[in-house]
């Protein structure tokens, strides 16, 4: 059964924690957001600065290779905060760990990505569930590679019931620090949408911007982010593997397999569906 969780408890809780990091968190952190910058360049330059589009196929493989590359990354960063909460070391090489299971991270994200999507075409909310309803997918994944992409799925379906509503308002409540981050990039996109509105409304002149300002500004917005996220994402992780550990522990499903979890271990009868 579902608890109220103690949300400032646990992320004072979570901040003393990583004060006492053998590995220094801001340093992990900006290693693995400098690579994810690095990503959103190479990918800026293939698709210059623009959208993906079908006569650049280059582009759109690139695309696909960067998102993905992200991913595992990702999983990189999760696996240093779950040793960080466990009290254990973990060395900035963690951050690749999630390549020794590649197929299995790409095959989830493409799964989580796909049922939300189909969720959303039914109505902005039912996206929007499921999208919380997937969310420990990847720290089930993490805890145990050995898992199959829809075991971990249906594993964190059951973690989450009743839990949906209080992991939004953990969202909520690091909003401002998500804003406070994107700010430059919001800025930006403000004013190219202001001068492309005013080039249709009036005919005025309007100047594309040349590849090498927009990738410029990308890289100064970049950094930006990377210097606002350094101080808030290592404990909004660690915060939100606090709510999965209470998760696991209410909800009696667990995806070691050393522990009794209903719906894998009984012959693949899953229940999930996309809809």
């Amino acid at each position: 059964m579902a608890e109220m969780i103690d949300r400032p408890g646990l992320k004072a809780e979570m901040k003393e924690l990583l004060r006492g990091a053998q590995v220094s968190p801001r340093g992990f952190t900006a290693l693995y957001l400098l690579l994810s910058l690095i990503l959103t360049l190479v990918d800026s330059v293939a698709n210059r600065g623009g959208a993906v589009s079908y006569d650049n196929p280059l582009g759109i493989f690139v695309r696909i290779l960067t998102l993905l590359l992200s991913v595992v990354l990702s999983i990189g960063f999760i696996l240093y905060c779950i040793a960080v909460r466990r009290g254990q070391r973990s060395e900035y090489l963690t951050l690749f760990d999630g390549f020794s299971f590649v197929g299995k991270v790409i095959g989830l994200a493409l799964l989580q990505t796909l049922f939300v999507f189909l969720w959303s075409c039914l109505f902005i909310v039912p996206g929007f569930v499921a999208a919380y309803r997937y969310q420990f997918a990847y720290f089930n994944l993490c805890e145990n590679p050995e898992l199959g992409c829809m075991d971990a799925l249906e594993l964190s379906k059951k973690q989450t019931m009743g839990y949906k509503a209080q992991l939004f308002t953990l969202d909520l409540s690091y909003l401002g620090w998500g804003l406070a981050a994107l700010l430059p990039t919001l800025v930006w996109i403000g004013y190219l949408t202001a001068g492309q509105s005013a080039y249709l409304l009036t005919d005025a002149a309007f100047e594309p911007v040349s590849t090498g300002v927009s990738l410029g500004i990308d890289l100064l917005c970049g950094l930006w982010a990377v210097a606002v996220r350094i101080f808030y994402l290592p404990a909004f992780r660690c915060t939100q593997l606090g709510y999965y550990e209470i998760a696991k522990r209410t909800s009696g499903v667990s995806p070691l397999p050393n522990v009794n979890q209903p719906g894998i271990d009984d012959g693949g009868n899953s229940d999930i569906h996309p809809f």
